[in-house]
């Protein structure tokens, strides 16, 4: 009986959408009770400021954009022979067979709060490399470990 080979799926980090959506609501929903009127016991809105649209705009682009991101649904999935890049719509794999070696670039003097900033990988059959930002995904300290791991597999590969 064939095991499956060991699969580690990194989820995209939403928190960056949820906390801004949040932010923009809350200074919109401020600016309005700012902005509003109490006339004779009763609250009158002012729609005729451009401020509100603006604050409405933004707090709607917020909201679809999170939405969008929930909806392509992306994850990171490393395993034994490839490294993939998966949303609703497509995977993209790199086999770890092609990968020329891994570049783990650290974080600059003044956040020391992350042990790495990017993760470079450079592939032999193309110029350009693919850098992944561990921070953009769930479990970074664990994906950080995994990408250290597969750089250690890969330079014994080389020796």
């Amino acid at each position: 009986m064939m095991s499956d080979p060991k699969r580690n799926i990194y989820k995209y980090n939403m928190s960056f959408y949820y906390q801004s959506t949040i932010i923009y609501l809350v200074v919109f929903l401020i600016y309005i009770l700012i902005r509003g009127e109490f006339v004779e016991g009763s609250y009158v809105l002012v729609t005729r400021d451009p401020i509100i649209y603006f604050f409405g705009i933004i707090v709607l682009v917020s909201i679809l954009a999170l939405l969008f991101n929930l909806y392509k649904n992306r994850n990171l999935e490393i395993s034994d022979d490839a490294i993939s890049f998966v949303n609703k719509f497509k995977t993209k794999s790199i086999l770890i067979n092609q990968i020329a070696y891994i570049k783990m670039l650290r974080e600059s003097e003044g956040n020391t709060k992350r042990s790495f900033r990017l993760i470079r990988i450079i592939l032999i059959d193309r110029k350009r490399p693919i850098i992944i930002r561990p921070y953009d995904y769930e479990n970074e300290n664990d994906l950080i470990a995994n990408f250290l791991d597969l750089k250690i597999k890969l330079e014994s590969r080389n020796v």
